[in-house]
C-alpha cells in the first residue's frame, strides 16, 4: 500500500471529537427516545451499537485512526501506537465529544408533566444497583447487580472492545476496513454482554457525557457517584491487554535472538574443534611424505645393489 501523508494533528484531533460527538449521539439517541417510544429491546441495543461504531469508525479511521474511546486510545500509548501527547488530546476531543452529544439530546427531549426527563434517561445512562438499566425489574425478586458484577462485567466487555481494536487498528491515514468491521462487531458483543447490568459503558467517554447531562433530572441514581467504575474498569482492561501486548513482543523478539546466539555458539565450537582435526591432517600428510621418501630411498640402494651385482657377474 502507499503510504500517505500523515494529516496534522489538529485535523486528527478534530475528528476524534467530531467522531465522538455524532457516534454518543445516535447511541444516546437509540437509547432515550428510541427505547422508551419503541421498547427496543436487549437484542436492538447490540446491533445498533455495532453499527453505530463500525459506521463512525469507518468515516474517521483515515484522518484519526478512529480511536473513539479513552480505553482505546490507552492501550495504543502503551503500546506505541499513539505518542502520548497525541493520545492525551484525543481522550479530552472524545469525552468533549460525548458532552456535547449528551447535552444536546437531552434538550431536545420532549417532557410533560406525565413524561419526565427520566423516563427518557434510565435506559441512557450507566450504572449499577439502583442505576442499573435492569434495576426496576430486579427489585420485584429481591435482587440488584452490585459493583462487583458491575466491574467484572465492564472489565470483560471492555477487554473484547480493546483487544479487537489493538489487533486490527492500523496507522492513521490508511483505510482499514477490517477495522472498521472488527470494532462494530466486538461492541455488539461486548454490549451484549453488559447492557443489562450496567446499560454498557465500555466507553468512558460515552459514560461521562449523559452522566453530566443527566444530573439533576430525577433519576433514581446520580450517575456521577458510580461514574468511576466506568473510568476504571475500562482502561484497566486497556493495561491488561497493553501488557499482554508487550510480553509477547518481547518473548517473539527474543525467540529469534536465542536462536542466532546459539548458531553462532556452534559456529564457535565447530572452529575450535576443528584446528586439532586440521593439526592431525597436517601431521598425518608428513608423516606419510616421509613414509614415501624413505620407501623411494630404500628403492633406489636395491637398484643400485642390483647394478653392482649384475655388473660382478658379467665380468666373471
Amino acid at each position: 500500500m502507499e503510504e500517505t501523508k500523515q494529516q496534522p494533528l489538529a485535523l486528527r484531533v478534530c475528528a476524534e471529537l467530531a467522531g465522538s460527538l455524532l457516534l454518543c449521539f445516535a447511541i444516546y439517541a437509540f437509547s432515550t427516545w428510541g427505547s422508551a417510544v419503541y421498547g427496543v429491546n436487549v437484542v436492538f441495543i447490540p446491533f445498533a451499537t455495532g453499527l453505530a461504531y463500525a459506521v463512525i469508525t469507518s468515516l474517521f479511521s483515515r484522518i484519526s485512526g478512529g480511536q473513539l474511546n479513552p480505553a482505546v486510545t490507552v492501550a495504543a500509548v502503551l503500546t506505541s501506537k499513539t505518542p502520548l501527547v497525541e493520545g492525551i488530546l484525543y481522550v479530552i476531543a472524545q469525552v468533549v465529544g460525548a458532552i456535547a452529544a449528551a447535552f444536546a439530546v437531552v434538550k431536545l427531549l420532549p417532557t410533560s408533566e406525565q413524561v419526565a426527563a427520566k423516563v427518557w434517561l434510565s435506559p441512557a445512562v450507566n450504572g449499577f444497583e439502583q442505576g442499573s438499566v435492569s434495576y426496576t425489574l430486579l427489585t420485584q425478586y429481591g435482587i440488584t447487580f452490585s459493583v462487583t458484577l458491575a466491574i467484572a462485567v465492564e472489565v470483560v466487555a471492555s477487554l473484547i472492545v480493546v483487544g479487537a481494536a489493538m489487533s486490527s487498528m492500523n496507522k492513521a491515514d490508511e483505510f482499514n476496513g477490517r477495522y472498521a468491521l472488527t470494532m462494530g462487531g466486538a461492541y455488539a458483543i461486548a454490549v451484549a454482554i453488559s447492557y443489562p447490568v450496567t446499560g454498557a459503558g465500555l466507553n468512558p467517554a460515552r459514560s461521562t457525557g449523559i452522566a453530566l447531562a443527566a444530573v439533576n433530572e430525577g433519576l433514581t441514581q446520580n450517575p456521577l457517584q458510580q461514574l468511576w467504575v466506568f473510568w476504571i474498569a475500562p482502561v484497566l482492561a486497556a493495561a491488561i491487554v497493553a501488557l499482554v501486548m508487550i510480553v509477547v513482543q518481547m518473548a517473539t523478539a527474543a525467540k529469534p535472538k536465542a536462536v542466532a546466539d546459539a548458531v553462532a555458539e556452534t559456529a564457535e565450537g565447530g572452529d575450535v574443534e576443528q584446528e586439532p582435526l586440521d593439526d592431525a591432517s597436517d601431521a598425518s600428510a608428513e608423516e606419510g611424505a616421509g613414509e614415501q621418501a624413505e620407501e623411494a630411498e630404500v628403492r633406489d640402494q636395491q637398484t643400485e645393489s642390483q647394478s653392482d651385482a649384475d655388473e660382478g657377474v658379467e665380468r666373471d
